[in-house]
């Protein structure tokens, strides 16, 4: 049987989603966007604000911005790769979210970040306390444009 593979990013200005969705259109994999219940507007994406939305949020470890939309069936895939732009140089607080809702006993996840400034850096690893169970982490990756040899090269890798 084959591998099913979810691929599920958040992205606030459009670019994390279309690199998502290059990966899931190469991979043959099904894609969905992680949408906040309240979107983030221009002023939320402030990072110059200390009181903007994004800043409040990443500036709290518990903070958890609620997911819109219907729960995904998690059993239905072996592989989830995980996209996210990197704020304040982590992953945003509904990535936490989204892997604190669901079981990822037995599965692979394999996160990806876009990035304007920064890598991966600790991204990589400090999304794995967010996660419990018997779950294969894959090496991060950052990949900033839906050019199809550089995401080949990244499948070929990581599934």
């Amino acid at each position: 049987m084959a591998e099913k593979v979810l691929v599920a990013v958040f992205s606030a200005s459009g670019v994390t989603k279309k690199v998502g969705e290059e990966i899931a259109r190469i991979a043959g994999a099904d894609c969905y966007e992680i949408v906040p219940e309240e979107l983030y507007t221009g002023a939320d994406l402030n990072w110059m604000n200390k009181k903007s939305r994004s800043s409040v949020e990443m500036n709290d470890p518990s903070a958890r911005p609620k997911i819109a939309g219907n729960a995904l069936d998690m059993a239905e895939y072996d592989t989830v790769i995980i996209g996210f732009p990197i704020w304040w140089g982590i992953a945003p607080r509904i990535i936490e979210t989204f892997l604190e809702s669901y079981d990822f006993s037995g599965k692979t996840i394999v996160p990806f970040c876009t990035s304007g400034g920064s890598g991966v850096g600790r991204s990589d690893t400090a999304l794995h306390k967010n996660v419990s169970g018997d779950v294969k982490w894959a090496k991060g990756h950052q990949i900033n444009r839906p050019k199809e040899s550089e995401i080949r090269r990244f499948l070929d890798e990581v599934l």
